[in-house]
């Protein structure tokens, strides 16, 4: 199957599973969906995403958001505007990345909950791909040093420097309001991942911030690539030998180590076989021929209680990996999405693997697209 044809079996197997397509990981969803359609040039997909965002943020039932680029419709109609798509949207779009600028932010001037104070890793894909397309889009310098801002602050904030990997939270353990939980869970560093990676992707190349971005950039990816497992896949628990496989996390990852080598970022034959290895083992453990997806964690935000909370031991043994997980798709789709653009034209999914083993598949490879 053409691997753009397989984003979009993926998507409706998430709306046919999931009846209202509502949070922030339906946004992601349309997001990798909207790319889906742009990349496929497709008029009936880009209405299809079109129609869906322009019920943000007057026609749609939100559910309760702590940032407000959700409540617009995200990074996928930042996106899309970006795009030349919606032009009409410039109202909206500058309204929200303007509230977005004055949200609440904790000391170290990191968004942070209301209430709280509390910062958490996934706020990085909601606010720096959002504040980067409008900046982009409108020309607004502001909205771009705000997004690399926040990416920067957050990776210095939560970076655990012995491993390279992100921590996901600080502020959850009751009992320390400063601590930062001891994880390096695997789809907190996607989400801190696909920031920076966005970044690569659309920074000029002349941009004050882009030496600073490529080089967090290139070392957070040396560390991903030394923890993938011999699977191809990340776990849950990244560096835990011992911590099952988990295909949100894998799928996040792939999106931005595929961003970083199109764009020469990311240079040797180890970025490259980690990636296809990566895009390989994603289709053969990851999906099943019904587009189903499989190996995903559930929400997950520093588990546990007393001593235990926000532990690695926590994140692997409070949570047990899930069938369509709500999650799973649009970080899936993402990851596909930069495997075709990375050369890899037709991943053909077999059969199901429930008690036969893992799905046969057969992954194409078209150097020429590879630009």
């Amino acid at each position: 199957m053409d691997t753009l044809e397989l984003c979009e079996n993926i998507f409706k197997r998430f709306e046919n599973k999931h009846a209202l397509i509502e949070n922030y990981y339906g946004l992601l969803a349309y997001y990798a969906l909207s790319q889906t359609a742009i990349e496929k040039n497709d008029p009936s997909l880009i209405k299809k995403c079109t129609d869906y965002l322009e019920l943000y943020p007057e026609k749609y039932p939100h559910p309760s958001y702590n940032f407000e680029p959700y409540r617009v419709g995200g990074n996928g109609k930042a996106w899309m505007f970006m795009k030349g798509v919606g032009k009409y949207w410039e109202s909206d779009l500058r309204k929200y990345a303007e509230i977005t600028l004055e949200s609440p932010k904790n000391e170290d001037g990191i968004l942070c909950h209301r209430k709280t104070g509390k910062i958490w890793i996934d706020v990085v894909t909601c606010i720096t791909p959002f504040m980067l397309f409008v900046g982009l889009a409108l020309n607004e310098e502001k909205y771009i040093d705000f997004a690399v801002e926040q990416c920067i602050k957050m990776y210095d904030c939560l970076m655990d420097k012995e491993y390279g990997l992100l921590h996901q939270a600080k502020g959850f353990i009751p009992e320390n309001p400063k601590k930062v939980s001891e994880d390096h869970w695997s789809r907190g560093n996607g989400w801190g991942y696909l920031g920076l990676a966005e970044l690569i992707r659309y920074l000029p190349k002349d941009s004050k911030h882009r030496a600073k971005v490529e080089n967090y950039f290139i070392e957070h990816s040396r560390a991903l690539i030394t923890h993938q497992d011999n699977k191809g896949l990340w776990r849950q628990e990244i560096p835990e030998e011992l911590s099952w496989c988990e295909s949100s996390g894998t799928g996040l990852i792939l999106y931005g180590l595929g961003i970083g080598l199109r764009k020469g970022v990311l240079q040797g034959d180890e970025y490259r076989s980690s990636f296809n290895r990566g895009i390989e083992a994603l289709a053969k453990y990851c999906l099943y021929d019904d587009f189903s997806t499989h190996l995903s964690c559930p929400g997950c935000m520093t588990p546990g209680t007393g001593e235990d909370k926000g532990t690695p031991k926590s994140y692997i043994t409070l949570h047990s990996p899930k069938s369509d997980e709500s999650h799973s798709y649009g970080c899936i789709m993402l990851a596909l999405l930069e495997a075709k653009r990375n050369g890899i034209t037709d991943i053909s999914i077999s059969e199901c693997w429930g008690h036969k083993g893992p799905n046969k598949i057969e992954v194409k490879y078209d150097c020429e697209s590879n630009a």
